[in-house]
């Protein structure tokens, strides 16, 4: 199987989150993604093939995402990964995606050496976070209220997959998140969640962001595409000020600076632009 690997929301030559690409004329087997996807051991791998419309005409493309121990159902680096190796294969465009449970779009354009892409994610949805949930995920990470953004309240956050979103008052405290992976990946799990998102706000349009991801068996993510399509979501739903865009710098903790941008329609629930840069790894 024909792996490409791709950084996506990469900071010029450097930085981003790698994702494996497979491009194939049928979709392997659910058992040859998942065996893939955990060898090829990234956060996420994106497999795709051509959806053909009954005249025998090429309408798409059906999409799937596993991480290496679960398949998910969005996953925004992978999907900008995707529009980075279709523009390269077929020439810059906009490629219509069918994923498990959306219609969603990618946008892949070259520039030279630099290669952009731009998704649609699903609609987002937020809803308050219950106590129960509020508790466990304070916990998890041994917040205290007076840790917590008042203006960001902890909540349950969408854009194609479950996210809760954990608004902290200090950069520092952001940089000093430490978590047990076995009772994330029990709490993740067990709520549904494909993340969990600690941000700090800098300014009302720029953001910093770290995503656990204990429940894709990943210790945290450097940059996460369906977490901020749901952060920019939620900041709608708030009336956040905002100003129809945001930026958003992941992974600067980690050593793997990537970097997001995020643009807000302002119909409530529609679905969110977010674009970055990639960059082609060796094989």
């Amino acid at each position: 199987m024909n792996v490409l690997k791709i950084a996506a929301f990469s900071h010029g030559e450097t930085g981003g989150n790698p994702a494996g690409v497979v491009i194939a004329d049928a979709l392997p087997t659910v058992a040859q993604m998942q065996a893939t996807a955990t060898e090829v051991g990234f956060s996420e791998s994106v497999f795709a093939t051509r959806i053909k419309d009954d005249g025998g005409d090429a309408s798409g493309w059906r999409v799937r995402y596993f991480s290496p121990q679960s398949e998910v159902p969005f996953c925004g680096h992978a999907t900008i990964a995707l529009g980075a190796a279709l523009a390269m294969q077929h020439g810059d465009g906009v490629f219509p995606l069918t994923i498990n449970h959306a219609q969603i779009t990618v946008e892949g354009r070259r520039d030279g050496g630099v290669i952009t892409a731009a998704l649609q994610s699903p609609p987002t949805r937020s809803a308050a976070a219950t106590p129960e949930m509020t508790a466990a995920a304070m916990g998890l990470f041994a917040l205290t209220p007076d840790d917590l953004d008042p203006r960001i309240p902890l909540a349950l956050i969408h854009g194609g997959a479950d996210h809760v979103v954990l608004a902290l008052k200090s950069r520092a405290r952001l940089a000093a998140m430490a978590y047990d992976f076995e009772a994330g990946r029990k709490l993740m799990t067990g709520a549904g969640l494909a993340t969990m998102v600690l941000v700090h706000a800098e300014t009302p349009r720029l953001f910093h962001t770290r995503n656990p991801f204990a429940s894709g068996g990943v210790y945290e993510d450097p940059a996460t595409g369906a977490a901020t399509a749901a952060l920019a979501g939620y900041l709608r739903d708030l009336a956040w000020p905002h100003g129809g865009a945001i930026d958003v710098v992941q992974g600067e903790d980690m050593g793997m600076l990537s970097k997001l941008h995020a643009d807000i329609s302002p119909t409530a629930g529609s679905s969110i632009r977010v674009s970055g840069t990639a960059r082609v790894m060796a094989a």
